[in-house]
């Protein structure tokens, strides 16, 4: 049986923390930021926890199962 192999783009997306939650950094702010409000991309910089229902995908991804 082969190995099952983590899915390289979920592994540069998503970080887990102590806790075993799983953190991910916001949208929309790499680009095209003139256009945006210095509040918007201050709030764009912070990072956020996965919502509970995609836990269970991204921990598929991540081979965490």
């Amino acid at each position: 049986m082969p190995k099952v192999k983590t899915n390289s783009g979920a592994k540069k997306r998503f970080v887990l923390t102590g806790t075993g939650k799983i953190k991910r950094r916001h949208a929309y702010h790499s680009h095209i930021l003139t256009k945006k409000t210095k509040k918007q991309k201050r709030n764009l910089v912070h990072t956020d926890l996965i919502v509970n229902v995609d836990v269970n995908q991204v921990r598929e991804l991540l081979c965490m199962r």
